[in-house]
């Protein structure tokens, strides 16, 4: 490589940074960043994103190279960007809607109203299935304005922000549950007889071999590379 020249972005990379970042799963996969792999390695298709649209497609192509195409209609179809909003009325307060938005824009308590960051919501469409007395509607913001053209990319940049911060949370606060499992387990390990109604050794060990082989599951789920 000449001297002051950058490498490219690794095609994965690329293709991610071309996508509108609703996180919404129309395309078939879990994320933005799973269906920018699956591109990468030729198992989707570029015109499997709703939102991102025809112009998104074009992006697409120039990326990988390949001819552009129209949306594929089994995936959805481009329309205007909406926003979810709550019925005041209606809600009560489960927060699976909560859970299941990607970019944290749903606010609330158990058992308490929850309202819909409006700036923050991509339109994923996650919430509706979820919300169990169906209080979640979606409104048009963008007018006629479709794909990239009612998305600007610092809307899209953000709501990866977003997401990204999210994944984070989510993965700190798993470890730390499981943390609190496996400190919990130890600490009845230690003192077996005093944590439990039975008094049989047989009983006993028993129960310990069950708790030393959970741990030990744990402490290599832990460990890098460890698997899930």
């Amino acid at each position: 490589m000449t001297a002051g020249t950058t490498a490219a972005p690794p095609l994965v990379q690329r293709l991610l940074d071309a996508l509108p970042q609703t996180q919404c799963t129309r395309c078939g996969y879990p994320d933005c960043a799973a269906y920018a792999h699956a591109m990468a390695v030729g198992e989707a298709g570029i015109n499997q994103c709703p939102p991102g649209g025809a112009e998104g497609i074009t992006r697409l192509a120039a990326i990988t190279g390949q001819p552009v195409l129209p949306l594929d209609p089994a995936f959805g179809v481009e329309a205007p960007r909406s926003v979810a909003f709550i019925d005041e009325n209606w809600c009560i307060g489960c927060t699976l809607c909560l859970d299941a938005c990607p970019t944290d824009a749903i606010i609330g308590s158990n058992k308490r109203m929850h309202t819909v960051l409006e700036q923050h919501c991509t339109g994923c469409e996650l919430c509706l299935p979820v919300c169990p007395v169906d209080c979640i509607l979606l409104e048009n913001v963008s007018g006629s304005q479709t794909g990239w053209s009612a998305w600007p990319q610092p809307l899209a940049d953000e709501a990866r922000t977003r997401y990204s911060a999210r994944q984070s949370r989510r993965s700190r606060e798993e470890a730390e549950h499981a943390q609190r499992l496996q400190d919990k387990a130890e600490m009845k390990l230690a003192d077996l007889p005093a944590h439990s109604q039975h008094t049989d050794p047989a009983v006993l060990d028993q129960k310990r071999t069950v708790i030393e082989a959970a741990l030990a599951r744990a402490r290599a789920r832990a460990k890098p590379g460890g698997g899930s």
